[in-house]
Formats: structure tokens, sequence, C-alpha cells
């Protein structure tokens, strides 16, 4: 006669948040403005302007857009902001910086939005692996959010976790 096998974790109370869930899909996009630089390195106004205007604008419809300059030039605030300007229209949000920034103010504004109510009292572990691009400041945010609520928060999988943060109630 065999003991029937218990899953002491799908019957426990323990809730796991994976960040990869609230990654939300688009193309991720890197707009470089150094080709629209006289000689890469000069930034002539009305050029520049000329080039904003004639771009095709639309393509970015849908897609997650950071601005930056990959040559070694000055290049004036408004620059990057008149770029911004043509781009909100059409794309789901413009960072000026790298990818990075990007996916960190995306999750910024995706983990204060998120209704935690369900961890409450509840011991939380953090999923740590993931394939898509999930910023190191991602899980800070989500600590900030959780830790007022939570019972106590680990990293990792329900077999193997770090833990984190312990609620002193």
């Amino acid at each position: 006669m065999s003991e029937e096998i218990i899953n002491r974790v799908t019957n426990s109370k323990l809730k796991t948040f994976d960040l990869e869930e609230i990654y939300p899909e688009g193309k991720r996009v890197l707009f470089d403005i150094k080709d629209w630089l006289f000689e890469e390195i000069i930034l002539k106004e009305k050029d520049f302007r000329e080039s904003a205007k004639n771009h095709n604008w639309s393509q970015y419809k849908g897609s997650f857009v950071a601005i930056y300059c990959s040559a070694d030039a000055i290049v004036p605030s408004w620059a990057f902001m008149l770029i911004a300007a043509e781009l909100i229209p059409f794309a789901n949000k413009v960072v000026i910086g790298n990818l990075e920034i990007l996916e960190t103010v995306i999750y910024q504004e995706l983990i204060g939005f998120l209704d935690l109510r369900d961890f409450t009292d509840k011991p939380v572990i953090i999923k740590g692996c993931a394939d898509k691009p999930i910023p190191n400041s991602a899980f800070a945010f989500l600590i900030e959010k959780l830790q007022p609520i939570a019972k106590s928060i680990m990293f990792g999988e329900a077999c193997s976790t770090v833990p984190l943060y312990k609620s002193k109630k």
C-alpha cells in the first residue's frame, strides 16, 4: 500500500508573482538621432526639423520607443523633445534614454497601477527566471509595493527560494 503524495506548495497560502506575466507585448525600438546630425556630430536646426517633418512616424504605432544619440555629439534637449512629440501619437511609450531605461519606466508604471490585495498577509514568491528583458529595478518596485502588505517575500521558485523580507506583525 503506497501513501498518496501531497503537494504542500499547491495547498499552501503561498502566492507567486511573475513579472514576466505583466510584460506588455509590443516592439521595442531604439531611435538613434545620430543619422539626422550633420556629419553625425552637429545638429543643424533647419535640417533636423526637416528630417522630423518628413519621417514616417506611423511605423512606430504600438511600439515602445527609446530616443537616444549614439554619436558623441552635444544635442540640445529640444531635439529629443521634438522627436518625442512626433512619436507620442503613435507609440505606446516614449522615453529619452536606452532600452533598459525604457523597460524600467514601463515596469514602474505597470507596478504602480497593480492591485495587489490578493497578496495581503500572504507569503509571496517573486519569480526570478524570465525570458523577457525585466530590469532589476522592476524587482525593487514590486518589493516596495508588496512589503507593506505581504506576510513574507521570497525570491526564486517554490522549490528553492531566497528569503527577502518577513513582516514583524
